[in-house]
């Protein structure tokens, strides 16, 4: 195969400021002579859609002298006016100045504004920009787990505005409410920015924080405070927006803001002509086309999977600029992910806006909306699992109306392969929409305890919990956490009446707090595990990955809750093997597609680890096998079924023998292609298939949400059943592999160590559930 640095080039370094246009023309029509270049996709440019708000803005963010964008002048009179919006426009739009306005307008006038973002590095970002804007007398800070006890007091007596992360409003804000009775009393808006990232449990449990918090402000105050909603392009903003604020919200997704050409190339290194086997690695495809793009004089950002990728993408990108000859290569390239100070990130930030760095290797630590000006391409290193995140890293470049250039170096899985069989769908297909699930009851009943905790809980608190309050109230009862008092002509009154305070029993990430904590030799923390997770993840013998660096477990206590481990050198990785049984507890609902139906309801899925390989990072290879005796865990989640009925069965001509293999591999190809549907990935659900399940009385193939309660994932699959399921069949078909491989059916986190499979067997099984013949492809030779 043809290296990338084979191809002909030149090293000439735009001068900063020009246009990459022709640059980039130039070196795609060279890209494109290559077996690997699968398709170029372009973007024309956009002018800008200027419109005035209603009242000009205030001096500090130009007054009359700035023009506003469309989007801009939307949101910020609806903002004024008192009406929650959520605003979905793409990256570099300015969604910044939509809430910056009203919230520092807010505090002119003596109220508040509380803006909360997903991370501590977004909310420092904002505090600057938001902070030089103020008017005389008003105060902005940040509030998080870096302020001290005195910084703390301050802000709480003296800000307007405070920008803080659902952690510190779930513990330290609405917990201790009544220290913040001036701010909660006078908050006229909330702003949650980066919307999108709040999905599954994590999104479900800010759905209850948000509700809280209402409720303490509606108390206080008399009425609710607005909110304003900020997200990156997703599938049915509102629809997220309304679920997370429990409010009406006006919806504004046409940008305003002007953009340059685009230009994306789909890369495909896996089936272009290549022997089975002989492929490069992701990481040095990723490394050759960076490297290309630099070598050019592009500023160039690239998005890989893991801390560990970026750190080994840096390195071969430096070296491949230096063997070209490239002056100072090695100064030239820097890598940014989690674990960076925020001086650090700053540093690299401005180094790269100045042009005095030609790359940065990143984890998406740099998709949210942390503002890096003057990018002129971007490569993703494998396709991030949603059109959504796709979107979002790719708009890091060509911010205003400069040329941009982006490319998709696709791995070996089932999404990034059906991605290059039709490349045409990741720039026509709608984002994903993101799904929380506030009636988990593993989410629900625990932050119910804390509303009682804050304020004892009435029927009049059904605006905030409808549908969902009584049976909350019921359950906490019967768990004697809630007590009911009722005094004569009264209405009853629900008190929080267990053991201590229950906020702090609530980890925002998570479906329950049971947890074990990791520490290290010297017996400081490293982090936390769900204790369902402990097992796969923290075994006695696990390579365990921390922000990307490799810990060794040297022992699991289970009674104490607390896994030991030692640095680990990184060149191992470990996978589990496990037995997994599963219980169709109830049928909520059902669907027919083809001949096959499509069920979504309750199920306990009870896994134990049996053993676990050892297995090399650079060619996967196994060097120790050893066995565990470890306790099953038990896990109550929503699931979504497939069921294939005799009739299916008979029509595909497979045996007895041949249905696990074929169930096995069309439950990897589903769960592998589900991001397609849903905002998330595989290690959000987790299957299970059987040629004989009692509650079906059939081979059934289950797909279920990794978390207690459910996430909302597999509700979205049966909402998508004949699309997921055609496109699971297609993924089985279209592949040109013999026996299987990770295109179609493996998987990486197999507990039964990717046997049996037989996708052959899988793909005329779903071809005559969905009632049409196989149509297979035949195998590479």
């Amino acid at each position: 195969m043809t290296d990338v640095q084979d191809l002909p080039r030149t090293w000439s370094p735009p001068v900063p400021g020009d246009d990459p246009g022709d640059v980039i023309a130039a070196l795609v029509d060279r890209l494109a002579t290559d077996p690997r270049f699968v398709h170029r996709h372009r973007d024309a440019p956009r002018p800008a859609s200027h419109a005035e708000p209603a009242l000009p803005l205030p001096p500090a963010h130009g007054g009359g002298a700035v023009r506003c964008w469309s989007h801009q002048a939307a949101a910020i009179d609806a903002l004024r006016e008192g009406t929650s919006v959520v605003l979905s426009t793409p990256t570099g739009s300015g969604k910044s100045l939509c809430y910056q306005v009203p919230a520092l307008e807010a505090a002119a006038r003596g109220g508040t504004a509380l803006l909360v973002f997903p991370t501590k590095a977004l909310a420092h970002d904002q505090l600057q920009s938001l902070a030089r804007g103020a008017p005389p007398g008003v105060n902005v800070a940040a509030y998080d787990g870096d302020c001290t006890p005195t910084e703390r007091s301050w802000v709480r007596d003296n800000a307007q505005v405070v920008l803080t992360n659902p952690e510190m409003l779930h513990l330290g804000i609405l917990a201790n409410h009544q220290r913040w009775e001036r701010f909660l009393r006078h908050l006229e808006l909330v702003v949650v920015d980066e919307l999108h990232v709040l999905r599954g449990v994590f999104g479900s449990h800010v759905a209850h924080v948000l509700r809280r918090l209402r409720r303490l402000v509606t108390a206080a105050r008399g009425r609710e405070p607005t909110l304003a909603f900020t997200s990156a392009t997703i599938g049915d903003p509102a629809g997220l927006a309304e679920e997370l604020g429990g409010l009406p919200t006006v919806s504004i997704e046409r940008s305003g803001a002007p953009t340059g050409e685009r230009t994306t190339v789909l890369w495909n290194p896996v089936d272009a002509g290549t022997e089975p086997g002989r492929r490069r690695s992701l990481g040095d495809e990723t490394a050759g086309i960076a490297a290309e793009l630099a070598g050019e004089g592009l500023r160039t950002l690239v998005f890989c999977r893991s801390r560990r990728a970026s750190e080994l993408v840096a390195n071969e990108v430096r070296a491949r600029l230096a063997d070209r000859g490239v002056p100072d290569a090695g100064r030239l390239v820097r890598s940014y992910r989690a674990g960076y100070l925020a001086e650090e990130r700053r540093e690299i930030e401005v180094a790269l806006s100045e042009d005095r760095l030609r790359c940065v290797v990143a984890t998406n630590a740099l998709e949210l909306g942390i503002d890096v000006a003057g990018l002129d391409a971007v490569v993703l290193s494998g396709f991030p699992g949603t059109v959504a995140s796709f979107r979002q890293q790719v708009g890091r470049a060509g911010r205003g109306t400069r040329s941009s250039l982006a490319v998709l170096v696709a791995g070996e899985d089932q999404l990034d392969q059906w991605i290059m069989r039709h490349p045409r769908e990741v720039f026509r297909r709608p984002a994903e929409p993101a799904v929380v699930n506030p009636a988990n009851p593993h989410v629900l009943l625990p932050h119910l305890g804390c509303a009682a905790a804050e304020m004892p809980l009435t029927r009049r608190d059904e605006r905030f919990w409808p549908d969902t309050l009584d049976d909350g109230v019921r359950d906490l009862v019967l768990a004697d956490r809630l007590r009911i008092q009722q005094a004569p002509g009264q209405l009853p009154v629900a008190h929080w009446s267990g053991r201590g305070a229950p906020a702090p029993t609530i980890g925002l990430r998570s479906a329950t707090r049971d947890e074990f904590t990791i520490r290290r030799p010297d017996g400081t923390p490293l982090g936390t595990v769900d204790a369902a997770r402990a097992p796969s993840t923290v075994h006695t013998g696990a390579v365990y990955l921390h922000q990307g660096v490799a810990w060794r477990v040297v022992e699991l206590d289970l009674a104490g809750h607390v896994a030991h481990v030692e640095p680990d050198d990184g060149s191992t990785y470990t996978q589990t093997r496990s037995d997994t049984d599963i219980r169709l507890l109830d049928d909520e609902a059902d669907t027919t597609v083809g001949g096959t139906r499509v069920h979504l309801g309750r199920a306990e899925v009870t896994t134990r680890v049996t053993g676990f390989a050892r297995m090399t990072t650079d060619r996967h290879e196994v060097v120790e096998r050893a066995e565990l005796d470890l306790p099953p865990s038990v896990l109550d989640t929503t699931a979504m079924w497939w069921v294939f009925g005799p009739e299916v069965v008979g029509r595909s001509g497979l045996r007895d023998v041949d249905l696990p293999g074929a169930l096995h591999a069309a439950e990897h190809a589903g769960i592998g292609i589900l991001p397609l549907f849903a905002l998330c990935d595989r290690w959000d659900v987790g299957g299970v298939s059987t040629p004989w399940l009692p509650e079906t009385s059939a081979p059934t193939v289950v797909v279920h949400d990794a978390q207690p309660g459910g996430a909302g994932v597999a509700a979205m699959a049966f909402d998508a059943a004949p699309r997921h399921l055609a496109a699971t069949l297609e993924v089985l078909e279209q592949c040109p592999c013999a026996r299987g491989c990770p295109s179609c059916v493996q998987s990486p986190k197999c507990g039964n160590g990717n046997e049996p499979l037989d996708k052959h067997a899988a793909a005329r099984l779903l071809a005559t559930a969905t009632r049409r013949g196989p149509r297979l492809r035949p195998p590479r030779p």
